[in-house]
């Protein structure tokens, strides 16, 4: 068997939290091209639905939609038993859905401070917990959390202390599960984005403006695009990572070099 064939997810179930759009969009599509089942799970049915509906129609592969507040245990409980009722089973869970609030220190408040904790540690926590429980009674799978390069670095001009807090927990947070879950076969490992030319990002009128400074400050001078984060993620979701654990894997045009 090649190295491409060995690549192949077929016959492997997954979730993508915040699939609907953006990242979680990029990657649900390279799991399903790669031949794997995939739930879309978002607070935006709508929107996960109708990237269901797309994902399904270009791929041999099944895919849902799962309506999903990632920051209630219940829902989480929920969204499990609803993919497992689908699939039947839970290998692959790219916890991915995320939030930003960039002002600076002094100008937070505990409530929007809450708001990115909840979403982005907790919410990521719940839904890899979620995973590896099931996992754990499978006997293995793979889980992936998008953490971030802001857990690495300080974010100029921008002001994102909750956010970069938020993302270096959930770095933290998976190389634990990674070390308590090894000798359960289940893999935690994170991915590091560095600034990704999404759709939300090039049309948001407050981050528009700082394009040409990341970019003067990206050592290859550009945004990455989502695609360059699905060779990573296909990699870690299937066998050929099964050494593979408790990594971080910094996609970030060498930004966090220096």
């Amino acid at each position: 068997m090649g190295i491409l064939e060995k690549m192949r997810l077929d016959g492997k179930k997954a979730f993508v939290t915040g699939g609907a759009r953006g990242i979680g969009k990029c990657i649900a599509i390279a799991l399903a091209e790669a031949g794997a089942d995939v739930a879309i799970v978002d607070v935006d049915l709508e929107e996960a639905e109708k990237t269901a509906r797309e994902i399904e129609a270009a791929n041999h592969i099944k895919a849902i939609a799962v309506k999903t507040d990632i920051t209630k245990p219940q829902e989480v409980d929920d969204m499990m038993a609803r993919i497992l009722e689908a699939f039947g089973r839970l290998d692959v869970a790219f916890c991915n859905a995320g939030i930003g609030h960039g002002v600076p220190v002094e100008d937070d408040n505990l409530a929007d401070w809450d708001r990115v904790i909840q979403v982005n540690l907790n919410g990521t926590f719940l839904t890899a917990q979620a995973a590896g429980r099931v996992m754990i009674r499978q006997g293995g799978g793979s889980i992936i959390n998008t953490a971030s390069m802001s857990a690495h670095i300080t974010n100029i001009p921008q002001k994102e202390c909750s956010y970069a807090a938020s993302k270096a927990g959930v770095i933290a947070m998976s190389r634990n599960m990674a070390v308590e879950w090894a000798d359960k076969n289940v893999r935690v490992n994170t991915i590091s984005p560095g600034y990704m030319a999404t759709e939300m990002t090039l049309n948001d009128p407050g981050l528009v403006p700082l394009i040409g400074k990341w970019e003067e400050l990206i050592p290859v001078h550009r945004m990455g695009k989502p695609e360059e984060l699905q060779a990573i993620a296909v990699y870690l979701a299937g066998d050929m990572s099964s050494y593979t654990t408790g990594a971080d894997f910094r996609v970030d045009g060498a930004y966090t070099c220096f």
